[in-house]
């Protein structure tokens, strides 16, 4: 008896268990089961194929079934009607480490799997062999004596042939699915690695460099329209021949020439491509098949934060913030379109990009359109309007010059907006000798910026023992109880200090006096340990507190493999006025808004987290996602409704709780 059971009417799931994306039927959780959800959802919402189209584990004679089938649109489910076919297999237990990419040949006895198939099933024109790392497509050609099946660098859309799609338009780029784009770049940047032999970094660079050349292509299209001539692309069959191959290499060489020109400000000018032709090949093949410009800026910051997060840990950990936490920082914050926003250790540009996703989503809600859904003119308008505000609005900045480059890289990535990160040594400025400091003390100088968000370095094995730079802050000095209830500075300098509490008065004297507001990252022990007592009182003589939230340690060891407690503080700094007020005893108390975050929607190990009953089964409901199927050659879009799993996570929860706080305080 099939173990199959329908979940249209369920609320909950058996742990163990996935709900099927095509029939809503529970299915017993393997890895191979996993890696068949992850395609059936792209091959819907990327390829634009119906659910009603597509079955799984059909039967094609005897004991032999397709893992994924794919009828043509509207058909009756019948071997004369399968058009498509999947073959999936359980991803390879590889973790976070690189894998080596085979080619055709060299993943042919795997392929007989799919071929066999194809070969048996006349109407099948193409096949899909994975294993959710590699990807192998496959096109069926009948010829007058035999059928041979061949390599291609990709399907075609639901209801087209490789024949009829024209590579050198954009017109059948797609809009990439989470998931499968966080697996692309991974697949990218471990062909590069593996297969090149090149160390992660400089893989890492190389893979940056394509990226680059994709979104200035995309760029140029915005700019050019009519007479904008793609030059990021390959074909069908390019990557496997060389001519095309070298064809290819052309086409990107020229660009990437176009891009050096371009960012100036980012590339030195001796950069080079050096990957071989068929590395390079197949990234491109890997990457032309997404429109970036109009995938959702979530989506590609996840994906580029894969990549970052695999070269950048260890002891480059402190610049590596979790997309969940980065993003309450800002929802919590609520920057507007006029204010100016600062990260003094931007790192990769987590919050800066995650401030341009926020502002993204604010401008689409003013035209009452979603990403996806607006049109070519709403499109236009908001991108260009979002690169406006960046380049007004958004700085970042941090010593590492390898840092700035990745973070103005995650800039372009989500959207062009390059905005200003700058070089410099925040805890010096507007002192230092780096190269980008006279720009900064023109754009940003102290006590002109709006609004602050920052995860700093911290840690007492990093401390700050630079006199030049102690000189410059009070918390540099050895404090005492006045008794009085506060503290004295007692004018002695102490010889080495915690970068994270001299980054407290730095961000402070950056803000505006009387409305500029900070969210922080901090170790717990600037909160609660009895030694750190004078900052405490410190802090909120020159602020007004406005919100804390504590966060479990799974926020941050299972992304940025940092095994400490850390909370959220958010701050206001006062005016002069405020602060001479209060000290003659006028103000009153005021209410902090204060949360504790026990889940974070992942364990230690990364794995996800999900709401579970009292009996420990798994919560679903109903969610909505906008599917785009392509029927006659036209896109016809509707709503298509899921039970889907609830991440078990409080991040979201205390955004909202503090919107609903905010609302109660102001009236």
């Amino acid at each position: 008896m099939s173990k199959k059971k329908n979940m249209h009417a369920e609320s909950t799931i058996p742990a163990g268990y996935v709900l099927d994306y095509v029939s809503g039927e529970q299915l017993k959780e393997t890895k191979k089961e996993l890696v068949r959800q992850r395609v059936v959802r792209a091959l819907i919402h990327e390829y634009g194929f119906s659910p009603e189209d597509m079955e799984l584990d059909f039967s094609i004679g005897g004991r032999k079934k397709v893992d994924i089938a794919i009828f043509h649109h509207g058909k009756e489910h019948s071997i004369e009607n399968l058009g498509r076919a999947v073959v999936c297999r359980q991803e390879p237990n590889v973790g976070k480490n690189a894998v080596r990419i085979r080619d055709f040949e060299q993943a042919s006895r795997d392929l007989d799997d799919i071929e066999v198939i194809m070969r048996e099933v006349e109407a099948v024109q193409y096949g899909l062999w994975t294993n959710g790392l590699e990807f192998f497509f496959v096109e069926k050609e009948q010829k007058r004596f035999e059928t041979k099946c061949s390599p291609i660098g990709d399907w075609p859309i639901a209801e087209e042939s490789v024949g009829t799609k024209d590579v050198i338009s954009d017109a059948h780029t797609r809009i990439a699915d989470n998931e499968m784009l966080k697996i692309t770049f991974r697949r990218c940047h471990n062909y590069i690695h593996g297969n090149e032999g090149m160390p992660k970094d400089a893989a890492f660079w190389q893979f940056l460099y394509l990226i680059f050349c994709k979104m200035h292509d995309e760029n140029l299209r915005g700019k050019q329209r009519q007479a904008w001539k793609r030059r990021f692309w390959a074909g069908p069959k390019e990557q496997f021949e060389p001519q095309g191959r070298k064809a290819i290499r052309a086409r990107i060489e020229e660009l990437f020439t176009d891009v050096k020109k371009q960012y100036k400000s980012i590339f030195r000018g001796n950069e080079e491509i050096a990957l071989s032709d068929r590395a390079l090949a197949f990234i491109v093949s890997e990457l032309a098949k997404y429109d970036f410009t109009r995938t959702d800026v979530d989506a590609k910051g996840v994906a580029y934060q894969e990549l970052v997060g695999v070269n950048l840990r260890g002891d480059r950990g402190q610049y590596f913030t979790p997309r969940g936490v980065v993003k309450l920082v800002i929802e919590m914050l609520e920057p507007k379109e006029c204010e100016t926003l600062l990260d003094p250790a931007c790192g990769t540009g987590g919050f800066l990009v995650a401030t341009l996703g926020y502002m993204l989503k604010k401008f689409r809600d003013e035209k009452d359109t979603q990403a996806g859904k607006e049109s070519t003119t709403d499109f236009l308008s908001v991108h260009e309007r979002l690169k406006e505000y960046a380049a007004a609005n958004v700085f970042g900045a941090d010593f590492d010059p390898f840092l700035i480059r990745a973070a103005q890289m995650n800039m372009v990535l989500a959207g062009d907006g390059r905005g200003h990160i700058y070089n410099i040594n925040s805890l010096e400025f507007p002192l230092g000798h780096l190269g980008d400091l006279p720009p900064a003390k023109k754009d940003i100088p102290l006590g002109s910026v709006d609004i602050i968000a920052t995860n700093p370095p911290f840690g007492s094995d990093i401390p700050i023992t630079d006199k030049h730079i102690l000189e410059q802050y009070e918390l540099a000095h050895t404090w005492e109880p006045d008794g009085d209830g506060g503290f004295r500075n007692t004018g002695t300098s102490k010889s080495s200090v915690a970068p994270e509490i001299l980054f407290i008065e730095r961000c402070i004297k950056w803000l505006k006096p009387g409305t500029g507001r900070m969210g922080v990252v901090l170790p717990d022990g600037v909160l609660g340990n009895p030694a750190a007592e004078y900052i405490r009182w410190w802090i909120m003589r020159e602020t007004q507190v406005l919100a804390s939230v504590d966060l479990p340690v799974e926020a941050f060891i299972a992304e940025a493999n940092v095994n400490i407690l850390t909370s959220l503080l958010f701050l206001r700094r006062k005016s002069e006025e405020e602060k001479r007020v209060e000290a003659l005893g006028g103000i009153d108390g005021y209410p902090v808004f204060m949360a504790v975050a026990d889940k974070v929607g992942f364990d230690r190990r990364g794995n996800k987290l999900y709401k579970r009953t009292p009996d420990g089964e798994e919560i679903v409901e109903p969610k909505q996602h906008i599917e785009r199927i392509r029927i006659g050659g036209r896109i016809v879009e509707r709503t298509l409704t899921r039970r889907e799993k609830i991440e078990d996570n409080d991040l979201p929860v205390i955004a909202e709780k503090y919107r609903e706080f905010l609302k109660e305080q102001n009236g």
